[in-house]
């Protein structure tokens, strides 16, 4: 069955595991892991099998030659890009924002700006990143980006257990105060900036926010079977919503990326529980093995366990693969 590919939702494939997914497209195939559950899985990624790559990134600068490669392989994409242009005391191993905008550029250049959701995402409101830092800030970055991008994708940071523990040790260790904004101001921001994006031509949609929706904001849908449809599919093709969590709008995709792998070392980042072991996995990394962060020689044996487990159910789909 034929699928959409999320490359990553749990960490930053483009900036820092390119060399591991080209072998991936090499070899034909993936290994993940359901965090949730821990359930093994290998999914196909044969240009036949797949419907559509979705990349996410916050540095996409050294993934442009390789994209190239996927492109003259056939297989179709669009880009999911983060700039927030927040303090890198958030987001501690980031690359400056010039440098991801001109990437951005590149990438707009190279495909279209109907191929790039331009994430603000999440939005932190904070002593250092109060109400007229964002509206500073988010004019700065959109006038740069006008005419590259049509869509921008936003929310306000999320304090999921882990994210709010991060937050606060984060506000011990740097004397910084985090605030958890009330709906109002949330509410009276995002169309400010909504405003501010309509000046360069710029739609705003609100992720797993629908209080926010409104005459000047739409509904986000990060991986969004229409724009798959409208950029490669014009005759149409199925696919279904399956949100991830409570108002998300995305389309049905499975996601091949691994928690605690992205060094980024973003402060919000719920995929990331522990950020050494993120460095650590990242550093040691090997770039041959079918599943992200583990070794060559784990993941072999998870295949031959994957592939074992479908010859009892009789489940020839996914063993094409082999």
């Amino acid at each position: 069955m034929k699928k959409i590919i999320s490359v990553s939702r749990r960490t930053d494939i483009p900036a820092f595991y390119g060399d591991w997914f080209m072998n991936r497209l090499k070899e034909g195939f993936v290994g993940y892991i359901n965090p949730f559950g821990g359930q093994k899985y290998i999914v196909s990624l044969k240009p036949e099998d797949v419907i559509c790559f979705v990349f996410w990134s916050k540095n996409y600068e050294p993934f442009i030659e390789k994209l190239k490669i996927v492109e003259d392989r056939g297989y179709k994409f669009y880009f999911n890009y983060t700039i927030t242009g927040l303090p890198n005391i958030f987001e501690c191993n980031l690359v400056e924002k010039e440098i991801a905008i001109d990437a951005l550029k590149k990438l707009s250049r190279m495909y279209s700006p109907k191929h790039i959701n331009w994430r603000y995402d999440p939005i932190i409101i904070s002593d250092i990143t109060d109400y007229d830092f964002h509206i500073k800030n988010f004019e700065n970055i959109a006038s740069t980006l006008e005419g590259y991008v049509e869509r921008c994708y936003f929310s306000y940071a999320i304090q999921y257990g882990k994210v709010k523990r991060n937050f606060d040790k984060f506000q011990r260790e740097n004397a910084i105060k985090i605030i958890d904004p009330d709906k109002n101001l949330r509410i009276e921001l995002a169309n400010e900036l909504a405003e501010i994006a309509g000046r360069y031509s710029i739609e705003m949609l609100t992720c797993c926010g629908n209080y926010l929706i409104g005459p000047k904001i739409g509904k986000a849908h990060c991986i969004d079977g229409k724009i798959i449809e409208e950029l490669f599919y014009q005759d149409g093709f199925e696919y279904s919503e399956k949100p991830t969590r409570k108002e998300c709008g995305c389309t049905d995709s499975t996601d091949i990326g691994t928690y605690d792998t992205c060094p980024h070392g973003c402060i919000y980042c719920y995929a990331n529980v522990n950020k050494e072991k993120a460095y650590t996995r990242f550093e040691k990394h090997d770039k041959n093995a079918a599943f992200l962060g583990y070794t060559k020689e784990e993941s072999d044996k998870w295949v031959e366990d994957v592939k074992s487990k479908e010859n009892e159910k009789g489940g020839v789909k996914q063993m094409k693969l082999f």
